[in-house]
């Protein structure tokens, strides 16, 4: 399957491993986001994350809608839209172990 092209409109989602806010950003803030098929680095800036600032703090589980950035070798997400889905971890511990095995 081929990647999508540079600048595409993604959506990935994933538990919040890293979250990153250096001094030297000027309010930028990196997050990176792993699943079962690796890890991706978001780039979250000063504007999106004050209106999705409770989700960026405190979320676990997060999907981050936005634009495929590649440079120097390197993937980024950059985000538009966030939403906390960690309610979605509460259900997988909610549900009963399957029968047999």
């Amino acid at each position: 399957m081929a990647a999508p092209p540079q600048g595409a409109r993604v959506a990935v989602a994933g538990l919040v491993i890293l979250r990153q806010r250096p001094g030297t950003a000027k309010g930028v803030i990196f997050l990176t986001l792993e699943d079962e098929a690796g890890v991706v680095n978001v780039i979250v800036w000063r504007g999106i994350y004050e209106r999705f600032r409770r989700a960026v703090i405190a979320g676990r589980m997060l999907r981050v809608t936005g634009r495929l950035q590649r440079a120097h070798g390197v993937t980024h997400v950059l985000a538009e839209e966030i939403e906390d889905i960690s309610a979605m971890l509460d259900l997988l511990l909610a549900e009963p172990a399957p029968a047999g095995g």
